[in-house]
């Protein structure tokens, strides 16, 4: 029951995080002088009509809603502050599928009416931009919504570098017995 609480807080954190960059799209496409749109990215890859606003920011919104709940149930297992891992998983995201742009500029059904991404570095800085406003909201909406006093906290965890339990604690339990 906890976890699925924890995964639906993470992805509204995260379908929030995505809306808010989808909003300052307009404002950053300015400031980066980049006309590149992840709403019509997706939007268009769908439908060419009307609709690929709507299209294009549920897609949006959905794929941030993913990326939350799995955020939220990893990031009880990483040794660092949310807003480092937060921030850290978004730009990992960016710098891994970033190369994929190549493959946009190609095949995507709309590729006409995009930005070209394959070494267009004023694209690559905007989408950094967008995944660390990302990471940012995600690691603290995240952070407040799953109460850390709620989840056993990772020090009571018993571990061992290897994997296979604290070897203290083994010990301990051992000479008790």
């Amino acid at each position: 029951m906890v976890e699925l609480r924890r995964t639906l807080n993470g992805a509204v954190a995260g379908a929030t995080a995505a809306g808010l960059w989808a909003a300052q799209q307009p404002l950053d496409k300015r400031v980066f002088g980049s006309h590149y749109d992840d709403v019509e990215l997706l939007g268009k890859l769908v439908t060419r009509g009307p609709g690929w606003q709507a299209a294009g920011l549920a897609m949006h919104l959905l794929n941030g809603a993913t990326f939350g709940a799995v955020y939220a149930l990893v990031r009880p297992l990483v040794p660092a502050p949310p807003l480092v891992t937060g921030v850290g998983a978004a730009l990992a995201e960016h710098l891994a599928f970033w190369p994929l742009g190549a493959l946009v500029d190609r095949h995507h059904p709309a590729r006409s009416d995009l930005a070209p991404l394959g070494g267009n570095r004023r694209a690559f800085a905007q989408a950094g931009w967008r995944h660390l406003l990302f990471g940012v909201v995600l690691a603290e909406l995240e952070r407040r919504l799953n109460d850390s006093a709620e989840f056993e906290p990772l020090e009571q965890v018993p571990f061992s570098s290897n994997g296979h339990g604290d070897i203290e604690r083994a010990t301990v339990e051992r000479t008790e017995v």
